[in-house]
């Protein structure tokens, strides 16, 4: 298994309504200070509606970017009843999954 597949099987972990960090998900595959490496496989994600990489978001709370915009990761997790603010998640560290 290579490393995008590992990442993008960590990921399907994570339940509707909550998310998790580029960094809590790069730990939890044993990649250190993998952040960067983990937003440039989530963005070439190919089964986005499958592996939920829209509930991937940066450690401040912010949603962070999307290959679809932000506006869509916005209303998809909006839709899984996470509350968002000025581009920010409401309450994250609540929401936040760990592996």
């Amino acid at each position: 298994m290579n490393l995008e597949q590992k990442i993008y099987k960590k990921l399907l972990e994570v339940p509707k309504g909550q998310i998790t960090t580029y960094g809590e998900l790069a730990k939890a595959v044993g990649l250190k200070n993998g952040q960067r490496a983990v937003g440039k496989i989530m963005n070439k994600n190919p089964h986005p509606v499958i592996i939920p990489c829209h509930r991937v978001v940066m450690s401040t709370g912010k949603i962070g970017g999307y290959a679809y915009g932000k506006h869509v990761k916005a209303k998809m997790l909006s839709d899984e009843g996470i509350e968002i603010k000025d581009g920010k998640i409401l309450d994250w560290e609540d929401r936040v999954y760990r592996f």
